[in-house]
């Protein structure tokens, strides 16, 4: 992958894009909340609960219809590359607001804005990085707003962040985990035994501040795990596309691809997520998850804790450390 260094004209081209709304129609992955969509986003990060995907179950919901996830708008539209040419970048957090469902047929329009950056400052990770900030808008067939998500992505210089990945080498932990078969089966036993709290109301009387929430398990996760976001909708930068359709594209956007070493095929930088060569480009030991992915999850953990009668208003969540393929995670 290309490398660059944060230098002067970097920053004061960056800086004349604040405020921008952003071109982002190569990155839409929904733009109406069919069952079948809503169905795929639902599968895709891992969210059995049935007032997603059961139209019968839905319209004697509280909702009174068939509803998607709130976390559905991630389906529609997540985030976008932008700027910063030969630095690597990932996800770093993010706080969603949820104004009202998504019904199923429902319209779902997307909108991005640059809102600026923080930086350039030191880090222990890479040599500089610089963190841009992000607002996205979504509205419904009737202007009514959906959602809202601001986002964050640490950019950094991918040359010492190499060099540095390169000395600790042999003191990392090895990846992929290894599981014991028994250890396998404990993990899915635990798996099989979640399910969302649904139609049994909880209480705020019943609540209190510092109550752990009903633990939710993902993992080992696989390859599949992260194709079945992709599917779901949840790939940003752009759609993924084949053959001719994708090399027309990159040649248009070199930064949006790189030549991958063994198979010669041009990946997108996506892959970093299911594909090692693109991952240690980024100076990963591994393929890791999706920051928006981590973050559907958050949603279907406090989705599955308040039940049916629930509302999510609000969450937000920092990434601090990459979840790599084969890890087991505990929400």
């Amino acid at each position: 992958m290309p490398q660059a260094q944060i230098d002067d004209a970097m920053l004061a081209s960056m800086r004349a894009k604040i405020g921008v709304q952003l071109r982002i129609d190569h990155s839409v992955n929904n733009d109406y909340a069919s069952r079948v969509a809503v169905a795929k986003f639902a599968g895709g990060v891992g969210d059995i609960n049935p007032l997603w995907t059961d139209a019968a179950y839905g319209k004697s919901s509280p909702f009174g219809a068939p509803v998607a996830p709130p976390s559905f708008v991630i389906g529609c539209f997540s985030g976008i590359q932008f700027g910063w040419p030969g630095l690597g970048s990932f996800h770093s957090g993010s706080e969603l607001t949820f104004d009202r469902p998504v019904y199923w047929a429902d319209e779902v329009n997307s909108a991005c804005v640059y809102d600026g950056f923080d930086g350039p400052s030191r880090s222990n990770f890479a040599g500089r990085t610089v963190t841009d900030h992000f607002t996205n808008t979504y509205t419904n067939q009737l202007g009514e707003r959906i959602a809202r998500i601001r986002w964050h992505v640490i950019n950094f210089e991918r040359g010492p962040a190499a060099t540095r990945r390169a000395a600790a080498d042999g003191s990392r932990p090895k990846l992929p985990h290894r599981w014991t078969a028994a250890e396998v089966a404990d993990i899915e036993a635990q798996v099989l035994a979640e399910s969302p709290r649904g139609a049994e109301p909880r209480y705020w009387e019943d609540v209190e501040v510092g109550d752990k929430l009903d633990v939710l398990t993902k993992g080992p996760i696989g390859l599949t795990d992260e194709i079945a976001f992709v599917a779901g909708g949840g790939t940003p930068i752009p759609r993924l596309k084949a053959h001719a359709a994708a090399l027309h594209d990159y040649r248009a956007h070199a930064a949006w691809a790189f030549r991958d070493p063994v198979t010669s095929a041009l990946e997108p930088i996506y892959s970093v997520h299911y594909n090692i060569q693109a991952a240690n480009a980024m100076s990963a030991e591994y393929m890791y998850d999706v920051g928006f992915q981590r973050q559907s999850w958050q949603v279907q953990h406090l989705t599955s804790w308040s039940g049916d009668d629930g509302w999510v208003k609000s969450c937000s969540a920092q990434y601090r450390k990459f979840v790599y393929v084969s890890d087991v995670i505990e929400l």
